[in-house]
Parts: structure tokens; sequence; C-alpha cells
């Protein structure tokens, strides 16, 4: 697999990996493609198939793990398999494409050492523990009991922000907005210049 840029932004849920991403991706001049991840869990309200996720069974998922389809895979909770589809990067990079993740910390570490020269890994942290609890509530997509499971996992998570290529630490949108855009314009940036 060689093509253009790999774009990797991970953080705890609620931490506003998600509004940066979409927001990046409608800068034209970055030249980006979202990776679409699949997935076993259930599909949530208003999800399209193909956009949002490829919703996949849990068997389907584990025959892809055992012929290698995957870049990376991780079973996030018990039975929720996430992962990004290698075909799905080299259609992306067929179209000339650079590839932006919004992925989990575990599966953007994964991305990162694969390419490690293609590859900035960005870790979105808030403000604080507290502040995601909010966020998350205000969301009102799951139930407590899966908030607070998120709430567990993101300690674990903000332990290994110092992985990444880079920390963007949302406590003013407008100002991460601002610093993922420059830190994206420059690396995909390089390439332009390398190609010239």
């Amino acid at each position: 697999m060689k093509g253009g840029k790999l774009l990797v932004f991970s953080a705890p849920s609620g931490s506003g990996k998600t509004t940066i991403v979409r927001y990046l991706l409608e800068q034209p001049e970055l030249n980006l493609a979202f990776s679409v991840s699949a997935t076993s869990r259930p599909r949530r309200a208003r999800e399209k198939h193909g956009e949002h996720y490829y919703f996949i069974s849990i068997s389907e998922f584990k025959n892809h793990i055992k012929n290698g389809d995957f870049l990376e895979w991780e079973e996030v909770y018990r039975d929720n398999f996430y992962g990004t589809l290698k075909s799905e990067v080299e259609r992306l990079w067929a179209e000339g494409k650079n590839v932006i993740f919004d992925i989990d910390v575990a599966g953007g570490l994964r991305i990162k050492r694969k390419f490690p020269e293609q590859t900035l890994a960005v870790f979105v942290k808030p403000p604080s523990v507290d502040e995601l609890k909010i966020r998350l509530k205000k969301r009102s997509t799951e139930s407590n009991d899966k908030i607070n499971m998120r709430i567990a996992k993101a300690s674990v998570e903000l332990a290994t922000a110092p992985q990444f290529d880079k920390v963007i630490k949302n406590y003013d949108l407008k100002v991460a907005l601002k610093e993922a855009h420059k830190l994206v314009a420059e690396f995909v940036g390089e390439q332009a210049d390398e190609e010239e």
C-alpha cells in the first residue's frame, strides 16, 4: 500500500474530534477524504451505511479479520468491533486524496506504527473529564451506563496523548479548528512540495 498522506484524529468520546474532522473535510485546499470505518455495532437512528460506518455483522467482521482485510481493528466494547478496511484507504488514495480518520486511540496509533512517515497522528484533548461527561450527556444518544463506560475509558485514553505527533487542546473550538487546519495544511503541503 502506497499513496497519499494519512491524518489520524483520535480522542476520548466527546472531545470534539468529529467536529474538527468535519471542518477539515470542508476545506478543499487540503484535498481530504474521510475513511469510513467498519463496525459490528448496531446502527443508530440517522446513521447511514457507507457514510457514517460500514455496518456489518460480527461474523462478517471476524471473516475480514481472518482474511487480513483490515489496516487496523479493535473490539472496543464486547462484540462491538471497529476497523479500517484496507480497500477503503486504497480506494481514496486511487482518487488522489489524503485520507483523514476519526478513530479511537488504539486504532490511530496502529496506523501511525504501520505508516510512520505518511501519517500525522493528532490527539484531541478535552478540557477535563468532567466536561467530557457533560458533552456526552448533552448528546442524548446513549444510556448512563454507556456514558460511564466511555468516561472510564477516557482516563486510559488520555494517558496515550504523548504517543501522538501533536496534541490539540480543545478548550475553545475556534482555536482548536484553526490549530488543526494549520497542522494538516503544513503536513499535506510537504507532500505537494515534494511532488513539484
